[in-house]
């Protein structure tokens, strides 16, 4: 045989050797019937006290750290909820307000918009927030899991350092602005904070 016939030879068959390893490592298709369930799943909170509410003035929830002296802003995707009174419907697992947290509350309805809102003032020390802390929000996104009870949307933005709080619940989450959330209470949702 002469030299490149050998050398074509040898192609060939490294190529052959080459294919049938392939062929060997491809996954093989295997026909079995099965029937399939489906269980349907819950759309829950993954922790407690993730789900807040506003039923008025006076019986309603904001989410604050779970920890007292925590810090607003470090808290966005571990805050849980907080009520005015225990046991709220709509509010599984919340935790209770301390006595006086909430200086002020003004209730607004937009029944065009199909929102409501709570702004005010709080008195930080009750919950031991540093008077330093420039708050922060608090929206679907975080805390992970949470909601607001009977509403598509919600945002709350919370700050100690000049003692406001603010939140809305809005059943579109275009009246729920989430994308300001260093410009505060006043400029994002407006109200009254006497």
């Amino acid at each position: 045989m002469r030299p490149h016939m050998k050398i074509v030879l040898a192609a060939v068959l490294m190529a052959l050797i080459t294919n049938l390893a392939m062929v060997a490592a491809a996954p093989t298709k295997h026909t079995v019937k099965s029937k399939t369930t489906t269980t349907p799943t819950k759309t829950t909170p993954t922790k407690k006290g993730q789900t807040a509410v506003i039923l008025s003035k006076t019986d309603f929830c904001i989410f604050l750290p779970p920890k007292y002296g925590g810090n607003i802003a470090k808290s966005e995707d571990s805050a849980i909820a907080y009520c005015t009174k225990p046991n709220l419907p709509g509010a599984p697992d919340a935790q209770v307000l301390p006595d006086g947290f909430i200086v002020s509350s003004h209730y607004t309805v937009n029944t065009q918009k199909n929102y409501v809102q709570i702004t005010g003032r709080i008195n930080s020390s009750k919950y031991d927030l540093s008077s330093g802390d420039g708050g922060g929000q608090y929206d679907l996104r975080a805390p992970v899991g949470s909601k607001m009870n009977g509403y598509n949307s919600y945002v709350q933005l919370t700050e100690p350092n000049i003692q406001v709080f603010c939140i809305r619940a809005c059943m579109n989450k275009a009246d729920c602005p989430v994308n300001k959330s260093t410009y505060g209470c006043e400029k994002v949702l407006g109200g009254d904070y006497s």
